[in-house]
C-alpha cells in the first residue's frame, strides 16, 4: 500500500471519528431528553414527545453502531499495512484507543438512558414527577458527564498532537540522515575532482621526461657516430 493510500485511509478514520464524536454528543442529549421529556405527562396523557424522543434515540443508536463498525473496518485496513516505523504503529494504537473509548461512551450513554427511563417509570408509577424528585441530581450527573467527555476529548486531541510531533521528529531524523549521506557523496566527488589535475600534471611530467631522455639518447648516438667516422677516416 502506498503512502497516498495510507493518508487517504487515515483521513477517512479522522473524519469518521469527528462524526462519531458529534453523534455521541447529540446521542447523550437526546437520551437525557427522551428520559425526562422536559416534564413528565400524567399516565393518561396523549403527549407523544417522549415517544418521539425514544424514536430519535433508537435511530441515533443504530446510526452510531454502524459508524463504529465502519471505523473498526477502517482501523483493520490500516493494521494490514506492513510495519514501516514505530510512529505508524503508535498512530494505529491511538486510533484503536479512540474507537474503544467511543464504544465505551456509547454503551455508557445507553446504560444511563436505560437507568433514567426505569427511574422515570418508577416516579410515574408513584405519582411523582421530576420537578419534585431527582431533577437536580439528574441535571448534575449530565453536567458531570459532559465535563468528563470534554476532558476525554482534550486528552485525545493532546495525544493526536503528540503523535504528529513524533512523526515530525522521525521525519527530521530521516532527512538528517539523508543529508549526511549527501554530504559524504559530495565530499567524495570533490576529492575525485581534485585528483584529476594531479593525474594530468603527472602525465605531463612523464611526457617531458621521455622527450628529454629521447634527446639525450639521440645526442649520444650522434656523438658516437661522429667518433666512428673520425676514426675511420684517420
Amino acid at each position: 500500500m502506498s503512502e497516498s493510500e495510507w493518508d487517504s485511509i487515515r483521513k477517512q478514520a479522522r473524519h469518521l471519528e469527528n462524526d462519531i464524536d458529534m453523534k455521541l454528543i447529540a446521542f447523550n442529549k437526546v437520551g437525557v431528553g427522551a428520559a425526562s421529556g422536559g416534564t413528565l405527562p400524567p399516565a393518561n396523557s396523549s403527549d407523544t414527545s417522549p415517544l418521539l424522543g425514544d424514536h430519535v434515540f433508537e435511530s441515533l443508536s443504530l446510526e452510531i453502531e454502524q459508524m463504529l463498525d465502519k471505523l473498526s473496518n477502517i482501523n483493520e485496513k490500516m493494521s494490514e499495512i506492513p510495519n514501516s516505523g514505530a510512529a505508524i504503529m503508535h498512530v494505529l494504537q491511538r486510533h484503536r484507543e479512540i474507537l474503544h473509548g467511543y464504544r465505551q461512551e456509547y454503551l455508557k450513554i445507553q446504560a444511563n438512558h436505560t437507568t433514567r427511563m426505569e427511574r422515570e417509570e418508577l416516579l410515574r408509577g408513584s405519582g411523582l414527577g421530576p420537578s419534585t424528585v431527582g431533577s437536580p441530581s439528574t441535571s448534575g450527573l449530565s453536567r458531570r458527564d459532559m465535563y468528563l467527555k470534554e476532558n476525554t476529548h482534550l486528552q485525545s486531541s493532546s495525544s493526536m498532537v503528540n503523535d504528529q510531533i513524533s512523526i515530525a521528529m522521525e521525519t527530521k531524523e530521516h532527512l538528517s540522515s539523508q543529508r549526511q549521506h549527501l554530504k559524504r557523496f559530495q565530499t567524495r566527488m570533490h576529492d575525485i575532482s581534485n585528483r584529476f589535475p594531479l593525474i594530468s600534471s603527472l602525465i605531463q611530467r612523464i611526457n617531458i621526461r621521455k622527450r628529454r631522455e629521447s634527446l639525450i639518447l639521440g645526442g649520444v648516438i650522434a656523438f658516437c657516430t661522429i667518433l666512428l667516422l673520425l676514426y675511420a677516416f684517420h
